[in-house]
């Protein structure tokens, strides 16, 4: 699952290194090597990676650079000299920052066409592509809330009653994926006059922030397998709507239900986008795998490593999604040119704000 964290400046980032056979150490400079740069939550099945390997002629070189936000400033930061030849990770909160700074050139993959119309705005002229989409919701831990008898929240404005005080764990807007999504949720919902004087609600009702999704949903949250080992008490936690078929996928014996239960009307709906990076040595590999990323085959194999929604419209979704973590039906959306201009003054307001 995403950790998707992120931080401000990338200072003395270390690289893991996924080394498909035959690759080089030289970035991409062998002409049959194609070099994908990635958050630490990419994954593939080794059939699926295969098969591309064996029909394009190309090998593949993985390097995992961190998390969402580190591995995006270290490809802005690089973007003059780039470690590889495709980008895989930005998402729809910080695509702007990177297309800002010259990250990625143009290209159109060969099956664009068939990705869902509404995820193919912002790509600012085919520099980006989607690859993935996902919800940033309200997870709820059902035993708590059963064994209490209370009835779980389902919307921003349930999170502020008195009957939930202390129980929600979020991350911080300012260094974390899913927390600056939540952030533009309740400023989608909310608009400039209202998400201030909900977040001071929401402070007032005792809610906690962390650094990180791994801390949130693995430390604090009582509902996730890692939380319950780790003592969580948080019944209540920022996390995706694809956390609950992470939670049976995982377990061992599978449970008949999932453990954990989405409140559906605080989600926010997050995008994550491909793409050839500027300076490419190997461009004509990085549009093959661009191809690949938006093919049926990969596109069909990434929910159950990724735990992420295929954007391909004739992409089939596995069943453990469909029943325990179905899309949102009316998540909150943001233009990415409003992210672009406000994103920057809603954090530090939200800083100063809540962490002050």
């Amino acid at each position: 699952m995403h950790t998707k964290t992120f931080v401000a400046v990338a200072v003395g980032l270390g690289l893991v290194t996924l080394s498909a056979c035959g690759t080089t150490n030289d970035g991409g400079a062998d002409s049959r090597t194609v070099t994908l740069v990635s958050h630490d939550s990419w994954a593939v099945s080794k059939n699926v990676l295969k098969d591309f390997e064996k029909q394009s002629g190309y090998t593949v070189r993985v390097l995992k650079d961190g998390d969402a936000g580190q591995a995006v400033n270290k490809a802005i930061l690089t973007k003059d000299n780039p470690q590889g030849d495709v980008f895989f990770g930005v998402d729809n909160t910080l695509l702007s920052r990177a297309l800002d700074n010259g990250t990625f050139q143009p290209y159109e993959p060969k099956d664009y066409d068939r990705i869902r119309p509404e995820y193919r705005d912002g790509t600012s002229g085919h520099r980006v592509t989607p690859i993935d989409t996902g919800d940033i919701c309200v997870n709820y831990d059902k035993a708590y809330f059963e064994q209490h008898r209370l009835a779980p929240p389902r919307t921003f404005d349930d999170l502020v009653e008195p009957r939930y005080k202390d129980l929600l764990v979020t991350e911080n807007a300012a260094t974390s994926s899913p927390g600056l999504g939540f952030l533009l949720g309740t400023a989608a919902k909310y608009g400039d006059a209202g998400w201030d004087a909900y977040w001071k609600k929401l402070k007032a009702n005792g809610v906690k922030v962390v650094d990180g999704w791994e801390q949130a949903y693995d430390e604090e949250f009582s509902g996730s397998a890692g939380g319950r080992k780790a003592g969580g008490d948080r019944p209540l936690v920022v996390s995706y709507a694809s956390s609950p078929p992470a939670e049976v996928v995982y377990a061992d014996p599978k449970p008949a239900t999932a453990p954990t239960g989405v409140a559906a009307g605080t989600c926010f709906r997050q995008i994550e986008y491909a793409g050839l990076l500027s300076g490419a040595r190997n461009s004509a590999g990085g549009k093959a795998f661009l191809d690949f990323l938006t093919g049926k085959e990969f596109q069909e194999d990434m929910p159950l490593n990724m735990f992420v929604y295929p954007v391909r419209a004739d992409a089939a979704v596995p069943q453990e999604f469909r029943t325990y973590g179905p899309q949102a039906k009316d998540p909150e959306t943001m233009a990415p040119d409003r992210i672009a201009a406000d994103r920057d003054q809603w954090v530090k307001s939200w800083t100063s704000l809540v962490l002050n």
